[in-house]
């Protein structure tokens, strides 16, 4: 693995050149045949090592600082030749430069495509096996996002389930929240949630959807049974039609005064309910 020299001029390149209109996945409900995602930079440690290692994503460059460099060498190499990489040294200020305000990159950077564009149609589950897939009703902060698809490679969810509208696009903040879990995690987008979920009850699917108000505590649901739970945003909550279209309503154990949770911790003790236990 031999680094190239610094670059003079750090700009983005190609594709992720100034002026061009970067890809908004999600905005559209399903990327024609031929349109071309916009590269985007995914950064720090785990996300950008696990991106590395993932054959479904097409990279185009990476750089690091040259501590970086000497730092992961062990694991940076067998990556980047699988990728037909080599390392870009550049200093942490260019980095900085090529990256959004704020973004803790520690050293590394990856320039790459979106995974591609998914929905139920397209994804084909292990059968003879129980799921669980966890569905967003318009959850739209990538950090809670991020943390979401962490919480479902650490429990073992089969999937999850978002809107093409009102929910994050691909990001690097997404991905560095998600530390590297959004590598392994099947992300599926569907124009209409109330009829996606119609869908995996056809499959056999529970769907559960999760509410303050609800009776039932989320323990009782089926142990056996493949499961799709539903959470929507803070303060919000699940959209009438979301309610209407679940088998049924449950809650997580909280009392007064602090009854309600942050989506991401929710859905962290859900999958816990759910999976964990088990």
């Amino acid at each position: 693995m031999t680094p190239r020299k610094p670059h003079r001029d750090s700009r983005p390149q190609g594709r992720n050149a100034p002026g061009r209109k970067p890809f908004q996945k999600g905005s559209h409900d399903r990327r024609g045949q031929d349109d071309e995602p916009e590269a985007l930079w995914l950064y720090g440690q785990h996300a950008v090592l696990e991106a590395l290692g993932n054959p479904q994503r097409k990279k185009e460059r990476f750089i690091a600082t040259p501590e970086a460099a000497r730092r992961l060498a062990e694991e940076l190499g067998p990556r980047l030749e699988a990728a037909g990489l080599a390392v870009e040294e550049l200093h942490r200020r260019d980095i900085d430069k090529l990256l959004p305000e704020g973004a803790v990159h520690q050293g590394i950077a990856l320039l790459s495509e979106p995974l591609p564009d998914q929905g139920l149609e397209d994804w084909s589950p292990e059968k003879d096996k129980r799921h669980v897939v966890l569905a967003l009703d318009r959850v739209t902060d990538p950090h809670n996002v991020g943390a979401i698809i962490r919480s479902c490679v650490a429990f073992g969810a089969s999937a999850l389930l978002l809107t093409r509208r009102h929910s994050p696009s691909e990001t690097g903040v997404l991905a560095k929240t998600a530390s590297g879990a959004l590598e392994h995690l099947p992300i599926l987008r569907e124009t209409n949630l109330a009829r996606a979920l119609e869908t995996l009850k056809e499959k056999g699917f529970h769907c559960a959807g999760l509410a303050g108000e609800a009776t039932a505590p989320i323990a009782d649901l089926p142990r056996e049974r493949s499961l799709c739970l539903v959470l929507g945003a803070e303060g919000k909550g699940l959209r009438q039609k979301t309610r209407e279209t679940c088998d049924s309503l449950v809650r997580l154990p909280t009392r007064p005064p602090i009854d309600q949770l942050n989506v991401s911790n929710a859905a962290a003790i859900s999958l816990y309910e759910v999976l964990g236990r088990g």
